[in-house]
C-alpha cells in the first residue's frame, strides 16, 4: 500500500535504506556522508523533543534557515507528530516574518542561527498592522540550530531532551503519523508575491504524494544517485525536489553556499540538478565570453562541435535513432569540446531540471547540444508546484513540456492556462475571496499565465498581468525580451517597459565577473559596476548586444532606449522575489524617473 503521507512516506524510505548514504554535507572542504540510519535517528529525536514541548496536532511550526540537512529533518519531525510546518524565505525581513507569523499562527519557530533569531525576536516586539489592526506575534518556542542565541533553545538540546523518552515515546510518534490521511494539511506556503502581501498555499499531504509520484515517473532521480540541492527549501521547487529525493532514495548533496555552487558541484560530482535559469544564464554567459576571447581556430571548432550537438539533440529529444555518422562526430566533439564544459559540472551529470522562471530556448538548446540537458518544467505554488515537465526522449526546447501524470490542462478564451490535478493545493489560507477568483466553481485553477499547447507542449507567453500595453495598442511579452537580453554575456539583469508608452525601454545590470573582465581590459584595472554604468565604451558594448536582441524582435518589441543602472537586482534590495523573479511594481515605482527620461528621449 503506498505511504498516506509525507512522514510514512520517509519512514518507508528509510527502512528499505539502511546502511546506505542519505545525503552528502561539506565538512572543512570535502563532503561527509550521513547515513540514513542516522538521519531517521534525527528525525525520532526531533520528534520526541517537540512532543517533549507539548506540540499538538495541527500545531502550526514556522521554519527559518537556508538548505541544509537541519531544515528537511525538522520539517520531517513536525510533520511525524501532525504540526502543520510554515517555511519561511531565510532572506525575509523581520516585519514579513510578522506577517507570516501572525497569518498562519505558528508559535514554533525553528531558525538558523543567531541573526535568524534576532529577526525573530524584533518581529514579536514590532507585531503586524493588518487591514489596519495591530496584531502581536506571539512566540511559545525558538530553536537556533547552529550557534548559540539569548533565550532559544539549542537543536541538539532538543534532540537530547527527545533522546532518552524516545522508546516510550516512538508509539505516539507513530500513532500521529498513521493517523493522517492524503487530504489532511502539511504546509502552508506563502508565496513570495510580486506584489503585495504573500498569500499561504495550503498543501495537503495528497498534493505533495501525488507531485512526488508524477515526477518519479520521469525516471530523473534514481536510487543511489546523487541529486545536487542548493535551491531554498522554502520555495515549493526546492522542497519537491527534497521529498523527491526522500522518495526515491536518492543521495541529495547539500550546497554549502550560493557562492561555492560550481565548486561544490565539481567535487561532489552530482548525476542530476535542478535549478532556476539563473544558474544556468550564468554558465552560459561564461562559455560566450570564453569564446568571443578565443583564436579564429578554437571559435570554428566551437561552431562546428555546437552544430553537430544541436543535430544529435534533435533526434535525442524526438526519441529517434542518432545516425552513425552523426553520433561518430558528436564523440569527437565531446572530446574537442563538451568535454570540459561536463568537467566543470562534475562529469556525470545526466539532466538537469529548469523551474520557477522562463528560461531561454537558446540557453536550453545550447545545454542540449552539450550533451547537458536541461529538462524545463512548469508549475506554481499552487500546484506543489508541477503541472508539466519536458520528459527524457520526449523534449521540445521552447516549451515547458506536457502534462505531468495526472494533471489535465485547458486554455481559457483568453489563453490563460487552467489546470486540475490532485497536485493542486486547495486554497488559499483565511483568503476565500482569494481562493474562489484562482479556483472556480468547476474545479479549474486559473494559473495568471498565458500560453499555448502545441502536440500537447504547452509554450508560455506571459503572465496575464504582466503583458504590456504600448500606447499604440500592441501588446509586449515582456518576459521573452529580458531572456534574450540576459542571454547576452555582459547582461545580468533586464528589466523591460512600455506600458502605455509608445515604445520600449529597459533598465539593465551588468554581470560583474564579466564586467570586471572587459574593465580590466579597457580600463587596465577592475572598476566598480557605478563606474560602468556611466562608461561611454560599456554603454556602446551594450547598445551592440540590444541591437542583437532587437534583430529577433517585431518592431514594436524592440528596445528604444536603455539605461544602465549602477548596481544588480537583489532579493536584498527588494526587487527580486526569493525565487529570482522580477518585482516589476518595485522597479518601475523605484525608477520611475529613469523610465521618465527614458520615454521623453
Amino acid at each position: 500500500m503506498p505511504p498516506l503521507s509525507i512522514p510514512a512516506m520517509f519512514f518507508e524510505t528509510a527502512g528499505r535504506r539502511r546502511g546506505q548514504t542519505r545525503c552528502l554535507v561539506k565538512t572543512d572542504g570535502a563532503f561527509v556522508p550521513t547515513s540514513w540510519d542516522q538521519c531517521l535517528t534525527n528525525v525520532e529525536e526531533i520528534a520526541s523533543g517537540l512532543l517533549g514541548l507539548g506540540l499538538a496536532r495541527e500545531d502550526r511550526l514556522a521554519i527559518l534557515s537556508s538548505t541544509r540537512p537541519e531544515w528537511v529533518e525538522a520539517d520531517l519531525a513536525a510533520l511525524a507528530v501532525g504540526c502543520v510546518t510554515i517555511p519561511i524565505y531565510p532572506s525575509s525581513l523581520a516585519e514579513e516574518c510578522a506577517y507570516i507569523l501572525v497569518d498562519s499562527g505558528a508559535r514554533t519557530v525553528i531558525v538558523e542561527n543567531a541573526d535568524q533569531a534576532e529577526k525573530i525576536r524584533a518581529a514579536v516586539g514590532a507585531g503586524v498592522e493588518i487591514d489596519g489592526n495591530l496584531h502581536e506575534v506571539k512566540l511559545d518556542h525558538l530553536i537556533v540550530i547552529e550557534g548559540e542565541a539569548e533565550g532559544c533553545l539549542r537543536l541538539d538540546a532538543l534532540k537530547a531532551d527527545g533522546r532518552g523518552p524516545l522508546s516510550d515515546r516512538r508509539r505516539e510518534i507513530e500513532s500521529r503519523t498513521s493517523e493522517i490521511h492524503p487530504e489532511q494539511l502539511a504546509t502552508i506556503v506563502y508565496t513570495s508575491g510580486t506584489t503585495g502581501r504573500p498569500k499561504g498555499v495550503m498543501q495537503s499531504h495528497g498534493n505533495h504524494l501525488a507531485a512526488i509520484e508524477a515526477v518519479r515517473q520521469l525516471d530523473i532521480v534514481r536510487e543511489g544517485e546523487l541529486d545536487f540541492l542548493f535551491l531554498p527549501l522554502a520555495h515549493s521547487f526546492g522542497r519537491m525536489m527534497e521529498f523527491l529525493g526522500l522518495s526515491s532514495g536518492s543521495v541529495t548533496v547539500f550546497a554549502e553556499k550560493i557562492e561555492t555552487i560550481s565548486d561544490d558541484v565539481a567535487l561532489s560530482r552530482p548525476h542530476f540538478m535542478p535549478s532556476v535559469p539563473r544558474i544556468f544564464e550564468k554558465i552560459y554567459s561564461r562559455v560566450l565570453q570564453a569564446m568571443d576571447e578565443a583564436t579564429p581556430a578554437r571559435r570554428r571548432i566551437f561552431n562546428w562541435a555546437l552544430e553537430v550537438g544541436k543535430r544529435r539533440s534533435e533526434h535525442v529529444n524526438r526519441g529517434t535513432a542518432v545516425p552513425v555518422i552523426l553520433r561518430l562526430s558528436d564523440r569527437l566533439a565531446h572530446r574537442l569540446v563538451f568535454k570540459k564544459i561536463h568537467d566543470l559540472m562534475g562529469g556525470r551529470m545526466r539532466y538537469l531540471i529548469s523551474g520557477g522562471a522562463p528560461l531561454s530556448p537558446e540557453i536550453n538548446q545550447f545545454f542540449h547540444a552539450v550533451g547537458l540537458p536541461v529538462l524545463e518544467g512548469y508549475g506554481l505554488t499552487e500546484t506543489t508546484p508541477i503541472l508539466t515537465c519536458n520528459k527524457p526522449g520526449h523534449t521540445r526546447v521552447g516549451t515547458v513540456g506536457t502534462a505531468v501524470p495526472g494533471v489535465t490542462l485547458q486554455l481559457a478564451g483568453d489563453g490563460e492556462i487552467l489546470a486540475k490535478g490532485p497536485n493542486i493545493a486547495y486554497g488559499y489560507y483565511q483568503r476565500p475571496e482569494d481562493t474562489a477568483e484562482a479556483w472556480d466553481s468547476e474545479g479549474w485553477f486559473h494559473t495568471g499565465d498565458i500560453g499555448v499547447i502545441e502536440d500537447g507542449f504547452l509554450r508560455i507567453t506571459d503572465r496575464k498581468k504582466e503583458l504590456i500595453k504600448t500606447a499604440g495598442g500592441k501588446y509586449v511579452a515582456p518576459q521573452k525580451i529580458e531572456n534574450l537580453l540576459k542571454a547576452r554575456p555582459m547582461i545580468s539583469q533586464a528589466a523591460v517597459i512600455g506600458d502605455r508608452l509608445k515604445f520600449c525601454v529597459a533598465l539593465l545590470t551588468l554581470d560583474p565577473d564579466a564586467a570586471a573582465e572587459w574593465s580590466a581590459k579597457a580600463h587596465g584595472q577592475a572598476k566598480d559596476l557605478a563606474f560602468l554604468a556611466e562608461d561611454r565604451r560599456m554603454v556602446a558594448k551594450l547598445q551592440t548586444e540590444v541591437d542583437v536582441v532587437n534583430s529577433r524582435l517585431a518592431s514594436f518589441e524592440t528596445i528604444k532606449y536603455f539605461r544602465i543602472l549602477p548596481r544588480d537586482f537583489s532579493v536584498e534590495s527588494g526587487e527580486l522575489t526569493p525565487s529570482l523573479k522580477l518585482k516589476r511594481k518595485v522597479i518601475t515605482e523605484r525608477y520611475a524617473d529613469i523610465i521618465g527620461s527614458l520615454a521623453a528621449s
